[in-house]
């Protein structure tokens, strides 16, 4: 299939697709005779694998690590579970980073009544005034 059709299949834009290549994620495939890229189910089973890995939050080097592993066919589930912990806990951090800012931010909205005057807490928590 050619690279439009790889798109298609996965639901990943075309530019997407040639950094992938670029940055070594996703192999460069044989070309035919008129020079067009022709890529088989090796490619959009990688490609999917990529994908969703990015919607689980794999950077493109743990995804690159992981992908390591897979090329060189000698992996343990067990080097596949540290770097899934590893990732695991950097989502529960900014998990609980993300709760800590949604305190922070429904407390001073709180604190705003609305009111049509100049002073306003949500400029203030800005501004670094309590």
């Amino acid at each position: 299939m050619k690279r439009g059709e790889l798109a298609k299949q996965t639901g990943c834009n075309i530019e997407t697709i040639r950094y992938y290549e670029k940055i070594g994620l996703l192999g460069e495939p044989p070309r035919n005779e008129s020079g067009y890229r022709i890529y088989g189910e090796a490619h959009r089973q990688r490609l999917r694998f990529i994908l969703r890995g990015r919607e689980l939050g794999f950077s493109i080097e743990q995804l690159r690590e992981l992908l390591t592993l897979v090329d060189g066919g000698a992996y343990t589930c067990a080097e596949v579970r540290e770097l899934t912990g590893e990732h695991l806990d950097a989502v529960r951090e900014k998990i609980a980073d993300l709760q800590r800012l949604e305190r922070t931010l429904a407390e001073t909205f709180a604190a705003c009544d609305s009111r049509q005057v100049p002073e306003c807490p949500v400029i203030d928590s800005l501004l670094g005034i309590s």
